[in-house]
């Protein structure tokens, strides 16, 4: 992830902001990415989800937790 270095625009210098990246990089990581040796999402192999998610469902899981708080 580009975002702990210096040298680009994407560089997080507030602490909130770079713990957010880095929490969305492992749900895209964990949830929506096929991996080649598993042949499936991590999570899915985990038995903690039942299908590989799409940018989209992981848009409205965050809105929907923002909303409850």
């Amino acid at each position: 992830m580009r975002r702990f270095t210096r040298l680009t625009n994407a560089f997080s210098k507030k602490l909130e902001n770079l713990r957010h990246a880095v929490a969305i990089h492992y749900l895209h990581y964990n949830f929506c990415r096929i991996h080649k040796t598993l042949r499936a999402a991590p999570a899915m192999e985990a038995g903690i989800a039942d299908h590989v998610r799409d940018i989209e469902e992981l848009i409205q899981l965050i809105e929907a937790g923002r909303a409850a708080a």
